[in-house]
């Protein structure tokens, strides 16, 4: 059956369940506060960098139209999903700020039964207070169901059309089956829960996934010291069909909007709930220390040949996007411009982005992954796009000055970049 929803926010989760809710069928009204991103979506532009996505808002354009009039899309929608963010502050507190600003639009605007659907990242008991809250504006029957999204970047397009479940948090049966007509089509398992279990496993599910970075990374660490290969024991571990391979790549560490955001989200909420959450709180410090581990090794480099230059491939938290948020790159970058080292960059796609989070003048912004390489002491990769592995290290030994390369992601090939006179160290191996 064809519904009528109304997505509010444009940014990747919002932008990304506005298409695809328009590829399966249903009539979409996409919402955001920003003139200017509106104005671009009508003419066809869009305002984030995701694979596919283009296409997708292209070729089902007719099922999908953008506004910022909110009071329209309430009424004309019987389904309202709620994509804003909620980032976290400096001291890990969940800001939910864009998020109640929406709800009490919404609640304002309601005048008959709506479906208040969450698919923001947002504490347990939000659900309690949506509901709390929506009553001091309208006493008339609605529903809220909480339905986490679990979208990569790069990837998003086929993580919702292809998930491997979809979470359903509901009180009432009204609600429930009209959520579960609106994803009818995609044949994923369905976990039909409680709202606070629903809330609780988007937090928990992105706080697992870090934990087993930052225990591959401690292994890296004790494989760098004994001399094993992080990459054949990662293999071996990743064998244990109780564990599986996915999330034990070892090198600088996580990074993105999600992982350093939702694990600081969950710490927050144990504090609140008085529960001493020692293990996530020590895979967060992993993390750091692992960057940081990784500036210590380009000064000592450094400090060996008597450099002062380094060549840096990749910005972005991962491939296959501009996200800059919370990048490790970005963390190392400005740390050894703190130490006044000239730094040369380069990435694909996040250029623009990462020259907004990097202030300081001892970086040069470069064309290509070659000019980047020009005269440098030390090459670092920090985001394993594919081109990097595919450069012609011959070129690359040309333009530097001496041949150190560190490979924070285990990206390249070690044996063909030491044929041609290079110093190759990774992450976890020699």
């Amino acid at each position: 059956m064809q519904r009528k929803i109304a997505v509010i926010g444009t940014g990747y989760v919002g932008l990304t369940a506005g298409a695809c809710l328009a590829y399966l069928g249903h009539k979409v009204i996409c919402v955001d506060k920003k003139t200017d991103i509106i104005l671009k979506l009508q003419k066809g532009e869009i305002p984030i960098f995701e694979p596919g996505i283009g296409k997708f808002l292209e070729k089902y354009k007719k099922n999908i139209k953008y506004t910022t009039n909110i009071k329209k899309t309430v009424k004309e929608s019987e389904i309202i999903f709620i994509a804003v963010g909620t980032p976290s502050t400096e001291e890990g507190i969940i800001n939910m700020g864009f998020f109640k600003k929406a709800i009490r639009e919404i609640a304002s605007n309601i005048s008959d039964y709506r479906v208040i659907v969450i698919k923001s990242t947002v504490p347990v008991g939000t659900g309690e207070w949506v509901k709390g809250e929506i009553k001091k504006y309208y006493q008339g029957e609605f529903s809220v169901v909480s339905n986490p999204e679990f979208l990569s970047e790069g990837r998003a397009i086929k993580d919702f059309l292809e998930p491997d479940r979809i979470i359903i948090g509901f009180e009432d049966q009204k609600a429930k089956a009209m959520i579960l007509d609106v994803y009818s089509s995609i044949s994923a398992p369905k976990l039909l829960v409680d709202i606070k279990s629903a809330e609780l496993i988007k937090y928990a599910s992105n706080a697992f996934l870090a934990t087993k970075i930052s225990f591959i990374n401690e292994i890296a660490s004790i494989c760098e010291k004994a001399g094993g290969d992080i990459t054949k024991v990662a293999q071996g571990i990743g064998m244990d069909k109780r564990i599986g391979p996915h999330f034990l790549r070892a090198g600088i560490g996580y990074g993105g909007s999600c992982f350093p955001k939702d694990v600081d989200g969950l710490l927050y909420i144990s504090n609140k709930y008085q529960h001493n959450f020692e293990l996530l709180r020590t895979v967060a410090e992993v993390n750091l220390k692992q960057q940081q581990k990784f500036v210590e090794k380009i000064k000592s480099l450094l400090l060996k040949t008597k450099g002062d230059t380094v060549c840096a491939w990749g910005l972005s938290f991962k491939p296959n996007t501009d996200d800059v948020r919370k990048s490790p790159a970005i963390f190392i970058i400005n740390a050894l411009c703190q130490e006044e080292i000239k730094v040369q960059v380069y990435d694909p796609i996040a250029m623009e982005n990462a020259k907004k989070q990097i202030p300081f003048k001892n970086v040069q912004f470069c064309k290509n992954a070659l000019e980047a390489t020009k005269g440098a002491d030390v090459l670092i990769l920090l985001t394993e796009w594919p081109e990097f592995a595919e450069i012609d290290f011959r070129e690359v030994k040309k333009r530097m000055r001496n041949l150190y390369v560190l490979d924070g992601r285990n990206h390249l090939e070690p044996e063909k970049i030491k044929s041609l006179g290079f110093c190759y160290e990774g992450i976890g191996k020699k």
